[in-house]
């Protein structure tokens, strides 16, 4: 018997990581206080507007290109599904607030669309807790979840966009 359950483990796990997305053993969104790039004050997950969210969490300036790669998809998605929306959530630890005007400003510069500078809520927090909760082992890629009202993560993934990690978002998606 442990001849054949080993081999399609390993199978089980090659499935998992070749959909580049993981089902989540009751995660949850912690309770985090950021600021929209249009100033708002928000506290999420109570913040986040839609039935279901997809939130791109990035660590440092150079994975926006990553948070890109997913650009079109969540473009696509919020259109088709008035229950979806979709924010980008700029990580950085609690000492960076100091310079909050600044690197939040910079942001702004760089964001011409109105509607993504709403749902860009930056976080000036205390990042270990916070990424333990979401299951996130380091920042070396952006984390994508989504994000029940409540706050229960229904699905997460890390990294660029790829056709499999597609399709396993848009599974469930499908599901009620």
């Amino acid at each position: 018997m442990p001849t054949i359950a080993l081999p399609m483990l390993a199978l089980v796990a090659a499935t998992t990581a070749v959909a580049g997305a993981q089902q989540p053993d009751s995660l949850h969104f912690p309770v985090v206080e950021g600021e929209s790039l249009t100033g708002v004050h928000t506290t999420l997950p109570a913040g986040f507007a839609g039935e279901r969210n997809l939130v791109f969490v990035a660590f440092s300036r150079g994975q926006q290109a990553d948070v890109d790669t997913w650009a079109p998809l969540a473009k696509r998605l919020v259109a088709d599904d008035s229950a979806l929306r979709s924010y980008e959530l700029p990580t950085l630890a609690r000492r960076y607030r100091l310079i909050r005007p600044m690197i939040d400003g910079g942001m702004r510069r760089g964001i011409a669309d109105s509607a993504t500078r709403a749902t860009t809520i930056t976080l000036y927090i205390d990042k270990s807790p916070f990424e333990r909760t979401l299951g996130i082992d380091g920042e070396d890629s952006i984390a994508v979840l989504l994000v029940a009202r409540g706050g229960g993560v229904l699905w997460h993934t890390r990294g660029r966009w790829t056709p499999d990690a597609e399709a396993a978002l848009t599974a469930v998606l499908r599901q009620p």
